[in-house]
């Protein structure tokens, strides 16, 4: 059942699609529905929120994740994913098909849509293209999206120029969407971090921006051959960013997102072989930094994501080229976007909000939450000036790889409502 009645008091609206935004008003929830938002509410019987700097935005959306089930429970389950997602501010969460089994067929996405069933979070399931993610023989697109499958890939994963022709044909067929992880293997064969000076100091081969820059620039011209709609994951490389800004110029179905790691650090953070922080793709320099955060602010890039990849702290715990890629980063992922956007000074927080809500709900063809009287009460309650320094104690995700504890932040979620409900917070 939602809970009964909820005020937030004397709340800044952040949303950048409603006459309210940048209004201090108060808000009541009452049954799940947003029953009344004005200058003053009697609070009554209602519960009240309040607090200095207290920030209200929709609900937000996280466009590449991965919660390890089924197969990979010792990395993530369903379960830890989601008050993982919770406690991060995301409502509706986009999974990844990179599982044991990987979901590459009608079966595997029932079993994601019925164990992932909760009315407190929206889990949005992406199958595979490729038949177990091996590159060779299409998988059963059709069936996946009659049962319920979002999109589309292969989850790090290198797609064939050929196998991407062919699944954006049949996603075009069934208005489904197809999301690339751009890299080339062939270019960045053994590769382990971003190929600068910082991997000839440590002595670890390097990931060329090439490698994601070249299939960037091929799926950009099947996505004009075939009309179809393709969603670029986790760009890392300024020459990225411009290359998908040239598409756009073109009006291409093109869309793209950044995770939140990538505008706060770069491959300078690797100086002493934190394996907490090797990700694919890797940091890059602090110039691709800074081009990731232009394009996302004039909305080349249009999300920002978690990029949530899960594993065990034992797993990371070995030399540097052994360990596996991946950062746990689903608490700390608006913070780590909210220090290097807002706090750096690069845009306001109506920006980044956008980058949460509006952008990935309009990449994903979905209907993006908004602050208005009647609207189902998804909502995300934050304090922007709020500074932190994540500790294990504030994680609730399984995995023990978030990168980011010990680092200064800035800007924290205080709460989470889905359907009218407060999934976390005091």
């Amino acid at each position: 059942m939602p809970d009964m009645r909820t005020l937030l008091q004397s709340a800044w609206m952040i949303d950048p699609n409603s006459p309210l935004h940048g209004k201090k008003r108060d808000v009541l929830v009452e049954d799940g529905i947003i029953l009344e938002i004005a200058t003053k509410i009697n609070p009554g019987k209602a519960r009240v929120i309040k607090q200095q700097d207290l920030a209200v935005s929709p609900g937000w959306i996280d466009s590449c994740a991965r919660f390890c089930d089924p197969g990979m429970e010792q990395h993530e389950t369903l379960e830890t994913g989601i008050r993982a997602a919770h406690l991060g501010g995301f409502r509706k969460v986009l999974l990844m098909p990179s599982t044991l089994p990987p979901v590459d067929r009608k079966s595997a996405v029932d079993y994601i849509r019925r164990q992932g069933a909760n009315p407190h979070v929206e889990l949005l399931v992406a199958g595979c293209i490729s038949e177990g993610r091996q590159g060779k023989q299409l998988a059963e697109i059709v069936d996946m999206t009659r049962s319920g499958a979002l999109a589309f890939t292969d989850d790090k994963q290198s797609v064939s120029t050929e196998l991407m022709s062919r699944a954006l044909q049949y996603a075009l067929q069934e208005n489904a969407l197809i999301l690339s992880f751009p890299h080339d293997p062939g270019v960045a064969l053994g590769g382990q971090m971003h190929e600068g000076a910082w991997s000839l100091r440590l002595g670890l081969r390097g990931l060329p921006r090439t490698a994601e820059e070249v299939v960037v620039s091929s799926d950009c011209l099947l996505a004009e051959l075939t009309k179809a709609r393709i969603h670029l994951q986790h760009l890392s490389s300024g020459g990225s960013a411009e290359i998908v800004r040239r598409a756009k110029a073109k009006q291409l179905s093109v869309t793209a997102e950044v995770s939140a790691l990538h505008l706060l650090l770069t491959d300078a953070a690797l100086a002493n072989y934190a394996t907490s922080l090797k990700t694919n793709p890797p940091l890059r320099e602090e110039a691709d930094r800074l081009a990731l955060i232009a394009a996302l602010v004039d909305g080349t890039i249009d999300a920002v994501c978690s990029d949530h990849s899960p594993c065990t702290a034992t797993e990371k715990d070995c030399e540097f080229d052994l360990a596996p890629f991946g950062a746990a980063t689903f608490e700390t992922a608006f913070a780590a976007a909210h220090t290097a956007l807002v706090t750096a000074g690069h845009a306001d927080l109506s920006v980044l909000i956008a980058r949460l809500t509006h952008g990935p709900a309009k990449a994903l063809g979905l209907a993006a939450g908004t602050l208005k009287v009647g609207a189902l009460a998804d909502l995300v309650i934050l304090d922007p000036k709020a500074a932190w320094t994540p500790a294990k104690a504030d994680l609730v995700s399984k995995s023990g790889n978030n990168p980011l504890l010990g680092r200064a932040l800035t800007g924290r979620v205080r709460a989470t409502f889905v359907g009218g409900r407060q999934v976390f917070g005091a």
